[in-house]
């Protein structure tokens, strides 16, 4: 692909040329390593344990993989129905050929997430050399690499988090496209099942699509050819379960059960979430987040270091300047202007932003394109200075990097151990080693003890009590032989109790139980029920 934008520029003609491509490529490894390295360090260890909605992810897919059912009694569903309102299904489908080789480990379930966040560093590099030149995607991908957002959002495996990537490598293969339109096939392929990453993009993906697509046609990049009705087919047929899915929910027809699919009625369904309503106030609160770089959630992100580092957000709006200027330049010349595709990825972001009171994952489709975007603007300042101030900002940026993975995995890995729930894991082992009726405290969430305890979902399916049904945010009471209705003053010796640290443990010390600590939980067993199973 012909980069005229930057290669019309002035400022970049005489930079370019002294940057030797043997350096470029040893740039490009060193950054990808950094990447991948500060990503895979203590993997499945920190955060550790585990967080609910990944849990539930990973009883699915183990559920899936060796009952041929969900927890809802559903054959591979396109949408999971779990806490009672759903979550979306890639994720744990995903994991299912992990479960397979390694079974159902918190690592092992986590391999998808991190996996696609490393080749989002390697597709975010060649998307924005396709854009602009080796210099600035070299920036991108090191701003990427060290993002503690995406350092943080890599290592475990919430659904929501695959979005940025499937929407990255679904841009990055229409930018192929204009090329060569067999690559459409693949971004049809990816932006139909980023459709399966998160709901609240669902209303974005279609506009991301219209606008680029269209725009391609416009101007005479894209050619309706068989790859390009192909590509419509592919994404059709993506889209149409999830379509079906929506009726269902909207009571405009009956849930679809087949041997080899599902789509299922919800208990509940959030369709409040998204709307049209309060949008000066959800694009108030989208401008907070990132402006702040946080949104006051812990397992989102560290509020030291924020989503991309301080003094990124200037660079976006040099960049976002530059981008705008050159596609009105473009268009008044009348010449196919590229930056427009990475301002539509931008700008959908926003738009979802408008459409739901956001935090971090819940906008997370925006700080890709965002960091894109910087990288050029960095570019773009240091081209009209000199080229070796980029060398300065690296240093700079290198400082803010080691400092936050310090903390990463010091300070913020022990705040991250409550919200993970340490040592819930050893000690779901040792309580479910003894026969007997399981006792836990509430607040440990029955998707981490389903996950941990390896429970059979016909079993699940069949005793489940809820405190709550019907709710979009189901708590269970009871399942096969774990329940939450205990007295702590009264425990019965016959029973194993998996408690957490706020628990008064007296009464289990004055009737002689077995008190084993594992993190923030405590196992009580009765020697009298000491056999093991």
């Amino acid at each position: 692909m012909t980069h005229t934008p930057w290669q019309k520029t002035p400022f970049t003609n005489k930079y370019l040329s002294l940057q030797p491509q043997t350096a470029a490529r040893i740039l490009f490894v060193i950054f990808m390593l950094m990447g991948i390295l500060v990503r895979i360090w203590q993997f499945g260890i920190v955060p550790g344990d585990i967080h609910q909605d990944e849990a539930f992810a990973g009883y699915e897919a183990y559920s899936l993989l060796h009952y041929g059912m969900d927890s809802a009694g559903y054959r591979f569903p396109v949408y999971l129905t779990v806490w009672g309102s759903g979550q979306s299904a890639l994720n744990a489908y995903l994991m299912i050929p992990f479960i397979a080789l390694f079974g159902p480990e918190i690592w092992a379930i986590r391999l998808p997430q991190v996996i696609v966040a490393c080749l989002t560093l390697w597709v975010t590099y060649l998307t924005v050399r396709r854009l602009t030149n080796e210099t600035a995607a070299l920036c991108a991908l090191f701003l990427l690499a060290i993002s503690p957002w995406h350092i943080a959002m890599s290592r475990w495996g919430l659904d929501a988090n695959f979005a940025p990537g499937f929407l990255m490598f679904g841009f990055y293969f229409f930018l192929r496209g204009l090329d060569n339109s067999r690559y459409l096939l693949l971004s049809g392929l990816m932006y139909g099942l980023s459709l399966y990453c998160y709901a609240t993009i669902w209303p974005i993906v279609p506009l991301i699509i219209v606008l680029e697509f269209g725009y391609g046609l416009i101007a005479k990049k894209i050619r309706i050819d068989r790859w390009l009705l192909l590509s419509a087919c592919i994404l059709a047929l993506l889209a149409l379960p999830l379509m079906l899915f929506l009726l269902i929910n909207m009571g405009l027809m009956e849930e679809i059960r087949l041997p080899f699919l599902s789509v299922p009625k919800l208990v509940q369904m959030r369709a409040s979430e998204i709307s049209l309503e309060g949008i000066p106030g959800k694009l108030t609160r989208l401008w907070h987040i990132i402006k702040v770089q946080s949104d006051g959630i812990p397992a989102n992100g560290t509020e030291e270091y924020g989503i991309y580092h301080m003094g990124t957000l200037s660079f976006f709006m040099l960049g976002l300047f530059y981008c705008v200027k050159t596609t009105l330049e473009h268009w008044f010349r009348k010449e196919f202007a590229i930056e427009f595709v990475l301002l539509v990825q931008a700008g959908a972001g926003f738009v979802q932003g408008a459409l739901i009171y956001t935090n971090i994952h819940r906008s997370n489709m925006l700080f890709i394109p965002m960091i894109m975007i910087a990288a050029i603007g960095m570019y773009y300042l240091c081209s009209l200075i000199n080229l070796r101030y980029l060398a300065l900002l690296a240093a700079f940026y290198l400082v803010l990097f080691i400092s936050f993975t310090h903390y990463y995995f010091t300070d913020y890995k022990d705040l991250m151990d409550y919200y993970f729930c340490r040592g819930l894991k050893d000690a779901v082992a040792e309580a479910t080693s003894y026969e007997g009726p399981i006792y836990y405290s509430m607040g440990q969430e029955h998707s981490r003890i389903l996950f941990l305890s390896r429970e059979p979902v016909t079993e699940f399916i069949e005793t489940v009590e809820y405190y709550n049904y019907p709710s979009p945010y189901l708590v269970a009471k009871s399942f096969g032989r774990f329940c939450t209705e205990f007295d702590a003053a009264a425990p019965d010796p016959n029973a194993t109790y998996l408690l957490s640290q706020d628990t008064d443990l007296s009464a289990f010390e004055q009737q002689g139980f077995i008190l084993h600590t594992y993190g923030y939980y405590t196992v009580a067993h009765h020697p009298e029920n000491s056999s093991m199973q």
